[in-house]
């Protein structure tokens, strides 16, 4: 097993900032990228999620449309990676460590996976920080078992230990098995089919109802329809549309406080940039109104 922070293949600063938008001790912006494959349970690749990302966040355009702003200028200091081969509940104290390092320089965490594991350290540092924590989890699978593959810590396990912490709001689910169905309370359970039919035009408010002040934000890729974004380790057929996310997202950074959020899961496909494009355009997006809203 070996754990570093600082070695590896070097990545790009995310959008390739040049130095003075990244110092780590100005920055608004903590990244840290978390390339981690050590529990997922299908497709692997996920450990190479970041650097795909990042690579690719070099050409999003530092102007966003809808905040007329340009977050760069906040400062975004790019972390030196997180990486770990060893069993998730190790990699979840490293995590949590730089998490709660950022927090405490009053930094906006972004967390970028790496498979869904990543987050349990995020939030735990989160909820430390924040008392009246809550969670909004964007995805296509519950991730509410107890445990999978002989593993607490398994992605297939995230949300049931951020559950043990603080509230949870569920949105875009459309795969989970007959336990975590037991488990779940139907209102702070949002289903990709509801949302997507059109007939209930009033989840996105009765989503956010859900969540306290402080919300902590994990998207799972596959939340998207795999038709926008299909290089995730476990896609799931239909699913949510780009400005549903976006327009979720900058509600719940208007009514709420966001003090951090992660990206995970994205597992490049070879030849198919389309994925990571997607998922660093969001990330920039989601940055843009986070900070417009400070």
């Amino acid at each position: 097993m070996t754990t570093k922070t600082d070695a590896g293949p070097m990545l790009p600063t995310f959008l390739g900032l040049e130095p003075e938008f990244c110092d780590p001790s100005t920055a608004a912006i903590a990244v840290l990228p978390v390339p981690y494959d050590g529990t997922s349970s299908w497709k692997k690749g996920a450990d190479d999620g970041p650097r795909a990302l990042l690579e690719a966040s070099t050409q999003v355009e530092f102007f966003d449309i809808p905040t007329r702003t340009e977050p760069y200028r906040h400062g975004i200091a790019t972390l030196p990676a997180v990486r770990h081969d060893g069993d998730p509940v190790a990699l979840a104290d490293l995590v949590d460590a730089q998490v709660d390092a950022a927090l405490a320089r009053h930094q906006l965490p972004v967390v970028l996976g790496g498979e869904h594991s990543v987050t349990i350290g995020a939030v735990r540092a989160a909820a430390r920080r924040f008392p009246n924590l809550s969670v909004l989890q964007i995805d296509a699978h519950g991730d509410t078992r107890e445990s999978y593959d002989g593993s607490t810590h398994n992605h297939a396990c995230v949300m049931a230990r951020v559950r043990e912490w603080c509230p949870i709001v569920q949105v875009g689910i459309r795969a989970i098995d007959a336990s975590e169905m037991a488990g779940m309370e139907p209102e702070r359970t949002f289903f990709a089919h509801d949302i997507c039919d059109g007939g209930d035009r009033a989840w996105m408010s009765r989503a956010i109802a859900g969540l306290t002040e402080d919300v902590y934000v994990t998207i799972d890729l596959d939340a998207f329809d795999p038709s926008l974004l299909p290089a995730t380790g476990t896609p799931e057929p239909g699913g949510l549309g780009w400005y549903d996310v976006i327009e979720l997202l900058r509600r719940v950074c208007a009514e709420r406080r966001v003090v951090g959020f992660d990206v995970v899961e994205l597992c490049p496909s070879p030849g198919q940039h389309a994925s990571e494009f997607v998922a660093a355009k969001l990330v920039h997006r989601f940055m843009a109104m986070v900070l417009a809203e400070r």
